[in-house]
């Protein structure tokens, strides 16, 4: 491992954290002893495609979808998948029929974006592939689903630093050249504040608002590394709390006083680490066993150089914090690890097919540290460019004696190309462009991509299967779908 990847260690934890851990993963064992569990764990940052890759899962493994590459469908062993009540009644429910019932409206659109914590079990029966497990008859597993936001995995890496490490690292970032016009507003509050006064509310709101504004401009733009705390983007209950009520401050020269606005924020950021950052870490993040990491890679092409470096530290900042290994039968109920990570980068539908190895050649050079340090501590890994649901198709033109591939599909209302404004019902056929065949040009002259970049709407016409329901086209789902639960159902 490189100096940076060792630099990078998992969130620490208290003895009472790892107890906890330790009685949750005994506590889904014990339910797990006649019928196995498998936890899978869908993370991304912002805009990844989490709501759509979950609710195209499903879909198909209820309705027995076109699953060409998931072995135990293609080899005639899957026998059907069910719905069923998830056993942790605190937490929310993924509201699939809802997400369904947008993709299937007539217009459809787009569902939600995830916004909080939330998970959904299915009930799988198959035929196991092995001779002696046969003889028993049909196999059952638990495919039980966690989403969560993407904004709330910047957090893990908070667990690990200080106010004045973290501060430090948020206002050099702030500072970088091609932050100027995010940062500006904020940095001007910053300078007029006198940290080693008295703390009071006042200051403390208009720093955080300040902050907070610059961290959602940042995400307009295209910059994702800059996006902790999470909540300040995506703040729920806890919007005006207290514990959402801090900003990034420079260290005081010398010592600082307890009542100083310093000292308050530096309290309030630990209390934000210690009663929002360790539970969601310790009670969800800590309990996985399978990964996919989904990665909005042609967004930070499209966005420019600075989005692409960001991306790559944010990921590898990120999947640091995943309690990876090689999984242990003996000691599973104790201690759980994500033994497979895949990482995919999703809408692969927004660029030819011609494209799909240089997509996922970019995306293994976004993700190489972080890859590299899963192998390293015996996790498997993959990448896969991929979409949960194909929202265009393919033809050509001729443009200048030459023929171009394209794509055909119906851009949202207002999205732009080239001074065209498109009214989201106007179907066209759109030349994206071409990746680069080296991934290292990206950071070696630092030009953009030249892709013409659309956000599509989601596919307008739905075939039907035999039993009348609706068929959602994706590209690789079935791949993805057999690397991350095919070898559970051998």
């Amino acid at each position: 491992m490189n100096k940076r990847d060792s630099a990078l260690p998992q969130p620490p934890t208290t003895l009472t954290d790892e107890l906890g851990i330790a009685l949750s993963n005994l506590a889904d064992s014990a339910t797990g002893v006649f019928t196995p569990t498998l936890r899978l764990g869908v993370t991304g940052l912002s805009r990844a495609g989490k709501t759509i890759f979950i609710t195209a899962l499903v879909h198909n493994l209820l309705t027995q979808g076109r699953l060409p590459g998931f072995a135990p469908l293609a080899d005639g062993r899957f026998i059907g998948a069910k719905l069923a009540e998830y056993p942790d009644a605190t937490i929310p429910r993924f509201a699939y029929e809802q997400h369904l019932a947008a993709l299937t409206a007539n217009p459809p659109f787009w569902p939600e974006s995830t916004r909080r914590i939330s998970q959904l079990r299915i009930v799988i029966k198959y035929q196991s592939a092995k001779w002696w497990s046969g003889m028993r008859g049909p196999a059952t597993l638990n495919l039980d689903i966690v989403d969560y936001p993407g904004e709330w995995l910047l957090d893990l890496p908070l667990l690990g630093l200080s106010f004045a490490e973290w501060s430090a690292q948020a206002l050099d970032r702030a500072r970088q050249p091609g932050h100027e016009a995010e940062a500006t507003e904020f940095l001007r509050e910053l300078d007029s504040t006198d940290i080693s006064r008295d703390a009071n509310d006042i200051d403390a709101e208009r720093l955080a608002s300040a902050f907070t504004t610059y961290l959602r401009r940042s995400r307009e733009h295209g910059a994702l590394s800059t996006l902790p705390p999470g909540r300040f983007l995506l703040p729920g209950d806890l919007e005006g709390s207290p514990a959402l009520t801090f900003a990034p401050l420079p260290r005081p020269v010398g010592t600082h006083r307890n009542s100083s606005l310093y000292a308050m924020l530096e309290n309030r950021y630990e209390s934000y680490k210690d009663r929002i950052v360790r539970p969601f870490f310790r009670d969800h993040f800590a309990r996985l066993d399978r990964q996919i990491v989904l990665v909005d890679t042609l967004r930070a092409l499209n966005a420019g150089p600075a989005a692409v470096n960001d991306l790559e530290v944010a990921l590898t900042e990120v999947l640091a914090c995943f309690r990876q290994g090689e999984s242990n039968l003996l000691l599973r109920p104790f201690n759980r690890r994500v033994d497979r990570i895949l990482f995919a980068a999703t809408k692969a539908d927004h660029v030819h097919h011609t494209s799909h190895d240089r997509l996922e050649a970019i995306l293994n050079r976004l993700v190489g540290m972080a890859r590299n340090r899963a192998r390293f501590a015996g996790a498997e890994t993959r990448s896969i460019a991929m979409a949960g649901i194909r929202s265009t198709s393919e033809g050509t033109i001729r443009e200048n004696g030459e023929t171009l591939p394209t794509l055909i599909g119906t851009p949202l209302n207002g999205e732009v190309l080239d001074g065209t404004s498109y009214d989201g019902k106007t179907e066209i056929a759109l030349f994206p462009g071409d990746l680069p065949e080296r991934p290292d040009s990206l950071f070696e002259n630092g030009n953009p991509v030249g892709l013409n970049f659309l956000r599509f709407a989601p596919p307008q016409r739905l075939e039907r299967n035999a039993d009348g329901e609706p068929v959602l086209p994706h590209i690789r789902l079935d791949r993805a779908l057999d690397y991350l639960i095919g070898d559970w159902m051998a």
